[in-house]
């Protein structure tokens, strides 16, 4: 999935740094306090997920677990994935810090679209539907990212349309595995905390918890007053 330095033309490698930036910024305004811990919690397992990859050309065959990540997070996916590439990119030279806008949105955007697809699916159901539907979105995110990466490569050549194929050939497999575990995850936090595949679960609750604080803290001064 890590589309490599200097394969890329120019304008692409602008082009995806500009919609990445307006990605991060939509993401971070959506950052609520709750859901900070998740945020990081995915991060780490995109990183972990991507460490063990295998070459396919200018691009990389492994696991991303982006589908989950737009599940859980929505438009806060694009922080959470920017900053595992980032890290990928300066530590074990994944990808590249010239690619790191492209490989973001290629990464980042399929996951939000499977989150905005399959997020009222698997909330508000039991977990076997959820964790059928968190599959699909599993895999949808594997094949839209796949799309996105062939895309950007035929963008910056005709040189590139053979590996462009054989990158999204050489990913069916992997939208096969990713899609059992998302729904293995799905089905698992669907047991465990529901709330997180709830598009408002965590935040009601946040607002909820603090709303009752103030009114205890003004109830409590009304009587001491």
């Amino acid at each position: 999935m890590h589309i490599v330095d200097g394969a890329l033309a120019p304008e692409v490698l602008i082009g995806g740094g500009v919609l990445a930036v307006a990605g991060l910024g939509l993401g971070l305004r959506k950052l609520p306090i709750d859901k900070i811990p998740a945020t990081g919690v995915l991060s780490a397992t995109f990183f972990v997920a991507s460490l063990i990859h295998v070459p396919v050309g200018p691009s990389s065959v492994h696991l991303i677990m982006s589908g989950l990540a737009g599940l859980v997070l929505g438009w806060t996916a694009f922080p959470a994935l920017f900053v595992g590439l980032l890290l990928q990119a300066i530590f074990f030279g994944f990808g590249g810090l010239t690619v790191l806008g492209v490989n973001t949105v290629n990464i980042a955007l399929p996951a939000v679209i499977a989150g905005f697809l399959f997020r009222g699916l698997v909330s508000n159901t039991n977990p076997k539907v959820a964790a059928i539907w968190g599959g699909c979105a599993g895999a949808l995110s594997i094949a839209l990212t796949t799309l996105f990466v062939a895309i950007s490569l035929t963008l910056s050549g005709q040189a590139f349309v053979p590996a462009a194929k054989l990158v999204f050939f050489a990913h069916i497999p992997i939208m096969v595995v990713e899609g059992l575990v998302s729904a293995a995850a799905v089905f698992l936090i669907s047991k465990v905390k529901p709330a997180l595949l709830n598009a408002n679960g965590q935040a009601g609750e946040y607002v909820s918890q603090n709303s009752a604080m103030v009114t205890t803290r003004q109830a409590n001064e009304a009587n001491n007053g």
